[in-house]
């Protein structure tokens, strides 16, 4: 499994536990602050390379000392960063996380260089040999970009797969819809659904995204697991039972799952246990790249731990 992670990369810096900000220029002691890579592409990244694929990054990231520690860190996790384009005049996007005692997790964001992206950035020679793409937050590069890269996949045999960033309240039909029928794997959330197809009702919202060319959708519901829909009918996939530390990063733990057991031949169904299962072991530790796990430990997790009832 060759796959491209393109699209957002974030550095993230989290601090927890954060109850509360000091007044004026008070302080608190905390117990752990970290920089981890990130990003509807970046932090999928993270997960698919310890689940065993061969992943490349492409986006754009500043010139900048928080583009060289997120490059390093992607490095680190044996990822090739080689298509990752460097911006002199745009900063690197960057998150301060404060995650609180719950795992709950506020964000203060700069969403810096991810939007410059465009068709003379992206590396199509390369991206015709992978296997798979994975397009994370194709709304901050536009609809008319992101349908000229998602199409050319398709027509060159690569699987495609598309994860948004933007909250459902930002959203409309047609900031995706020109793409859709080259995606063969979406995996928005709940409130993205609803929020960029107008519905109400999440299976309607779902349908109608297949309606309009998506050949599977797959959807995180947080602590409600996910909910896979097909032509053939709606499959839910209940989350494990675990102790929460930091919810950053386990929508793309889910979406590296996913993928990996779609990489693997298993059913959507299937792959979205595994995609589960990754995003448990993720929300257990601070940060996307939290868990020493492979692919064989999160089988193994998913096979031994009690769903979500």
């Amino acid at each position: 499994m060759q796959v491209f992670t393109m699209g957002v990369h974030v550095l993230d810096v989290l601090v927890r536990p954060v109850e509360a900000i000091p007044e004026g220029q008070g302080a608190t002691l905390v117990e752990d602050i970290r920089m981890t890579a990130a990003g509807t592409a970046g932090g999928t990244a993270l997960s698919l390379a310890k689940l065993g694929a061969q992943v490349r990054s492409a986006g754009a990231i500043g010139s900048d000392p928080t583009g060289d520690m997120l490059v390093r860190l992607l490095e680190r996790a044996g990822i090739d960063t080689e298509f990752l384009v460097r911006r002199t005049d745009t900063a690197t996007s960057a998150s301060v996380l404060p995650i609180r005692p719950n795992g709950d997790r506020p964000s203060l964001h700069l969403l810096g260089a991810n939007i410059t992206y465009g068709p003379d950035d992206v590396p199509w020679d390369a991206l015709a040999q992978a296997t798979h793409l994975h397009l994370g937050g194709p709304e901050l590069i536009g609809v008319e970009t992101a349908t000229r890269i998602l199409s050319y996949a398709k027509d060159h045999g690569v699987v495609t797969s598309v994860d948004l960033l933007a909250p459902g309240i930002l959203g409309s039909f047609e900031q995706i819809e020109a793409f859709l029928p080259y995606v063969d794997h979406f995996l928005p959330n709940e409130d993205q659904v609803l929020g960029f197809t107008g519905e109400d009702d999440l299976l309607t919202g779902a349908r109608r995204l297949l309606g309009a060319g998506v050949g599977v959708v797959a959807v995180t519901r947080g602590g409600d697991g996910a909910l896979v829909v097909t032509a053939d009918g709606a499959e839910p996939v209940p989350a494990f039972v675990i102790d929460v530390v930091d919810t950053t990063g386990c929508g793309d733990a889910f979406s590296a799952g996913y993928l990996r057991g779609v990489g693997l031949g298993r059913t959507p169904g299937d792959a979205a246990v595994l995609g589960s299962a990754a995003a448990a072991l993720v929300a257990q530790g601070l940060g996307s790249d939290h868990g020493d796990f492979d692919l064989a430990a999160a089988d193994e997790f998913a096979a031994t731990n009690k769903p979500r009832q």
